[in-house]
């Protein structure tokens, strides 16, 4: 066979072996594309409900179909945006909504969660880890080199085969290709550990997902607490300003000192302070709920909830029982399998490695030609990995110490939400059934017999006062109700009227 035919066979040889290698790495591009497609159109599966395989490339596609969590109960059915193949490169260009006119929680919490750029940065996060779990499994690239030996020297020594015309020493020409073959399942532990760590992505993103869907419940919460304030601020002043007039009356009739107008005026200017200050501050909340979905300037008109509706409390038993939804507990399950995964790596790693070459060699100097083959591999004689090992070891351990300190963290926190749960209601039930009525009645009748003189304006500002105190302090614990029942949900993972076994009462 002449040079120039063994040159080609060997070109079409190391051809066709990079030809398979990279129709195999498309065809796995291929998989992680359409699990990815999958994911972006809500069809992901539980982690519990794919199988794991570590081995193979059948398992790499199941850990692809597994990039997501389940949703936890709180908020699953509002959909939250998940970004596809065409977002890419979209960045801020994706338009958001603003609406206009009568805003209810449900809007609220459909707008932020489909629009919210941080819950897009974790979702994209998961997708770049998903390309990094594919990118771990690839194989090392081979090499191929060319080695030219002996060119360039000349000897005086002459017709002895080895120089040439001249006294030019004739070269030697060598192509070889080679290819490291990992040994001890490296490409497959380094597979894992990337997978189980795209995992933690997933979790985080559920976790944001409930950090959001709990803000935003607050935020419209605010807004729904300063509109009744508000509310009450004009009442407030319109009875105000009704006294004002009776008094007025009184003075100009020479029942009362012009004394009680001047102080009625000043009531009055202090109210009107007071509606101002309690208007910026709707102002302000409604501005905050609205950047909550990406908005710079919010355009509904008005919030509409119902602060009046009480759920029974469940025991605290039953919350505990649910305290396994919580992501920030649920994820150190995975969080332990990626520690795990990383400590099966450094084993795999104290494996050498084995570099196989093989190529073919001109001899110029005596016209011939040959083939070259070589194995070459480590020899772990210094470094044998174990510090590695250790390290990865305690870190496994180390997690389980973390997940025990994150349980007693999350209990701690659930024990204080319950705590102003069930205060925040005992008041709301008491001001609603004693306190209020009995002020607005003593008010009325005040207000009433002042106009007959039987009260002094003195009582009149006494009773006024109390008035607005009490209802103040009612919708503050209407507030601090609704806000220690979205922080124990977002704790539980769940709604709490789902766990509450009694139908809502309404407090009057």
């Amino acid at each position: 066979m002449s040079l120039h035919r063994r040159w080609l066979s060997y070109v079409l040889l190391s051809a066709a072996l990079v030809s398979r290698i990279e129709a195999q790495e498309q065809s796995e591009v291929g998989a992680v594309q359409a699990a990815q497609n999958n994911i972006s159109e809500g069809q992901r599966k539980a982690p519990d409900q794919v199988p794991r395989n570590a081995g193979g490339d059948a398992g790499r596609q199941d850990h692809l179909a597994s990039a997501s969590v389940p949703s936890r109960p709180l908020g699953r059915g509002v959909t939250a945006y998940r970004p596809s193949q065409a977002d890419k490169g979209a960045g801020m260009s994706r338009n958001g909504r603003n609406p206009e006119g009568q805003i209810t929680l449900r809007d609220a919490l459909a707008l932020a969660l489909e629009q919210s750029p941080e819950l897009g940065a974790y979702d994209w996060e998961i997708r770049a880890r998903e390309a990094r779990t594919l990118q771990a499994g690839r194989r090392p690239n081979p090499i191929l080199s060319t080695l030219a030996e002996e060119f360039g020297g000349f000897s005086s020594r002459t017709g002895d085969g080895i120089t040439g015309p001249g006294g030019v020493i004739q070269p030697q020409i060598t192509v070889q290709m080679s290819q490291l073959i990992e040994l001890g399942g490296k490409r497959i532990a380094r597979q894992n550990l990337a997978a189980r760590t795209r995992d933690l992505a997933a979790w985080d993103y559920e976790t944001a997902r409930l950090d959001v869907f709990t803000r935003v419940t607050r935020a419209f919460l605010d807004v729904l607490a300063s509109q009744r304030t508000v509310a009450l601020a004009q009442q407030t002043t319109a009875v105000v300003e009704q006294v004002r007039e009776a008094v007025g009356l009184r003075v100009v009739a020479g029942v009362v000192s012009p004394i009680e107008e001047t102080r009625a005026n000043v009531a009055l200017a202090a109210v009107r302070i007071e509606s101002a200050r309690i208007q910026r501050t709707l102002d302000a909340d409604r501005q905050r709920l609205a950047a909550l979905w990406g908005s710079d300037a919010p355009r509904f008109e008005v919030a509409v909830g119902d602060l009046d509706t009480l759920f029974p409390i469940p025991t605290m038993t039953q919350l505990q029982q649910r305290l396994s939804q919580n992501p920030e507990l649920a994820r150190w399950a995975a969080e332990i399998e990626q520690r795990e995964a990383a400590l099966a790596l450094e084993r795999a790693n104290r494996v050498p490695d084995l570099s196989v070459s093989a190529g073919y060699r001109r001899f110029t100097n005596i016209g011939g030609s040959a083939f070259v083959a070589g194995v070459s591999i480590p020899v772990p004689l210094f470094n044998k990995n174990r510090d590695a090992i250790q390290e990865a070891r305690d870190r496994v351990i180390k997690a389980s110490e973390e997940q025990r300190a994150a349980w007693l963290r999350v209990t701690t926190m659930l024990a204080e939400a319950y705590r102003a749960l069930a205060s925040a209601r005992d008041e709301v039930t008491a001001l609603a059934s004693n306190v209020r009525p009995g002020t607005r009645s003593a008010f009325e009748g005040i207000t009433e017999g002042y106009r007959a003189g039987k009260f002094s304006f003195l009582e009149v500002l006494d009773t006024q006062r109390t008035l607005v105190t009490t209802e103040g302090q009612y919708l503050r614990a209407l507030s601090a109700y609704h806000q220690a029942v979205a922080e124990v949900e977002r704790l539980i993972g769940e709604p709490l009227s789902a766990v509450a076994s009694a139908t809502p009462g309404r407090v009057k």
